[in-house]
């Protein structure tokens, strides 16, 4: 009787403390994180990233249906390894800066797919164009500090990325891969 007790409490205060304890991962680490895009260029893969962006992100893997993320990309500081690429790409053929200086994405939704695999669900606006996607994400905990990391494949036409005699896809394809990794930190949850 008095094992029984004794596991009963045992599992109480396990209980408890699992739920007191339990953490949210939610404060990025701009300067560990990354936000960067793959894309093919005359045949040639080709690379490049975002050097300025913030990330709101909400997350536990006990309580997806409370995860959330925002995040918001400063499209003038994309380099693409070419000062001159870079020039062209901020104009209104591409992603017209000027008008749209920034592209994002807002969470609708997270489901686990097995193990330490997601999909977030959301609305991508680039330039002006909103679209629904589905980003397969992996989530990789370390204690007060974790990781996730993705790729999300887009057709850049679709967001009027590359127009007029730029939206011929035989000499930039269409097919763009955003990818990403962020770098987080829990704090605990409150009750």
């Amino acid at each position: 009787m008095l094992r029984t007790i004794g596991y009963l409490l045992m599992a109480a205060l396990l209980m408890h403390f699992g739920v007191a304890g339990a953490a949210q991962y939610r404060q990025v680490q701009a300067n560990e994180s990354a936000v960067m895009f793959g894309y093919t260029q005359m045949g040639v893969a080709m690379e490049g990233k975002f050097d300025r962006f913030t990330a709101q992100l909400a997350f536990d893997p006990a309580r997806l249906d409370m995860a959330r993320a925002s995040i918001e990309i400063d499209i003038a500081s994309i380099d693409t390894g070419v000062d001159e690429a870079n020039e062209e790409a901020l104009g209104k053929q591409w992603f017209d800066t000027r008008t749209h200086p920034t592209a994002s994405f807002v969470s609708t939704g997270m489901k686990s797919l097995g193990g330490n695999r997601y999909e977030a669900s959301g609305k991508l606006s680039i330039k002006g164009r909103t679209r629904d996607v589905f980003v397969p994400v992996t989530f990789t905990e370390a204690g007060a500090r974790g990781q996730f990391d993705g790729v999300l494949n887009i057709k850049r036409l679709d967001y009027a990325i590359g127009e007029g005699a730029w939206s011929d896809v035989g000499t930039v394809a269409d097919e763009i891969q955003i990818k990403f990794h962020f770098v987080v930190t829990a704090a605990p949850n409150k009750k």
